[in-house]
């Protein structure tokens, strides 16, 4: 495996080892840097750089598995994914991918991580244990002809299913396709809303499609691509989800800071409570320590922040409880132990 060259930072005052609650990962898209937030302390304990490379690093987002205990960080300057261990935080191997690296989502049951590149506009499907390229899955021709590009990508919680967000596309609507996550054949497209995003639990049998461009939040049934609800919400970004997945949780990425958090019940589908504000512009991509009683949101474009927040008991409005300088441009994050 690949582990020489890497540098890692650790602050001076706060401990190398991350408390009970993990880590959460934090790709920092303008600095080039990985920082890991301890979820005890609230503060950077390491900061990451990714192996040098023919391009400056642009690390974009961020996904753990608990196969080999690894977080990938996917590198856009370089076409590539880096495998990170979260025990030592060192590097566990580089994976091809397709130039225009994005989002990206991995199965625990197919074991199977697929990244969404919008330059080639294609998806790399990429072995978690091998970190072998098994498969680059084409765009649909068509809405590629009407400037369509993947975006959001993620897999079913039965291993069934891959589902990738297709914007760009001229017209009214953008896409979500849905593939056979065994033979990575397209089966079913949905137009939705422009510049839609993905996020789903095992709670149910749906998927969310928060679409910043026409404020909506469309309810899917996972399976056919019915639409069985679609709520206003304006600026309808960032998508999370906690584990025991109760809420579905979306950023209004334009909005200033404003309405920033929106909470959907997803037992229900509806909006539930106080739309909470944030304190920086660009609130973007968001990620839960195990429970969900906290919440992390970047805040993208020319921030170096990342809100914290908690969300007590039943009670599912996030309440502001914090904030963590991190590196220029903060993207993706996610969990890790």
């Amino acid at each position: 495996m690949w582990a020489a060259g890497i540098a890692v930072s650790l602050s001076a005052t706060v401990p190398a080892s991350a408390g009970s609650d993990g880590t959460i990962v934090v790709a920092n898209r303008g600095a080039g840097t990985v920082s890991v937030i301890d979820t005890e302390t609230d503060e950077v304990m390491a900061t990451l750089e990714l192996p040098a490379d023919e391009n400056p690093n642009e690390p974009m987002y961020v996904y753990h598995t608990q196969i080999r205990n690894r977080f990938f960080v996917g590198d856009r300057g370089n076409n590539r994914v880096v495998a990170f261990d979260a025990d030592t935080l060192e590097v566990d191997g580089i994976a091809p991918a397709g130039a225009g690296v994005f989002h990206m989502w991995g199965s625990p049951i197919t074991e199977h991580l697929w990244v969404n590149n919008d330059i080639d506009n294609t998806t790399s499907v990429i072995s978690m244990h091998s970190l072998r390229l098994l498969a680059t899955i084409p765009t649909p021709a068509d809405l590629v002809a009407k400037g369509g590009k993947p975006h959001d990508v993620i897999l079913s919680p039965d291993g069934k299913w891959g589902y990738v967000s297709v914007l760009g596309v001229d017209g009214d609507n953008d896409y979500v396709v849905q593939y056979d996550a065994g033979t990575f054949q397209e089966k079913a497209r949905l137009a939705v809303g422009k510049d839609p995003h993905l996020s789903l639990t095992p709670r149910n049998e749906v998927l969310y499609v928060p679409c910043q461009g026409t404020n909506k939040v469309y309810v899917v049934d996972r399976d056919t691509l019915g639409v069985t609800k679609v709520l206003d919400v304006p600026g309808a970004h960032g998508a999370g989800m906690p584990s025991h997945g109760r809420y579905f949780y979306t950023t209004n990425l334009p909005g200033g800071g404003e309405e920033a958090i929106w909470a959907i019940n997803t037992m229900v589908n509806q909006v539930v409570g106080k739309v909470v504000d944030s304190p920086y512009t660009v609130p973007h991509n968001i990620a839960f320590v195990p429970g969900g009683r906290k919440m992390y949101v970047t805040h993208s474009g020319p921030n170096d922040k990342v809100t914290i927040y908690r969300i007590r008991g039943n009670d599912p409005i996030p309440v502001l409880a914090g904030e963590v300088t991190t590196g220029d441009n903060p993207f993706g994050l996610a969990w890790a132990p």
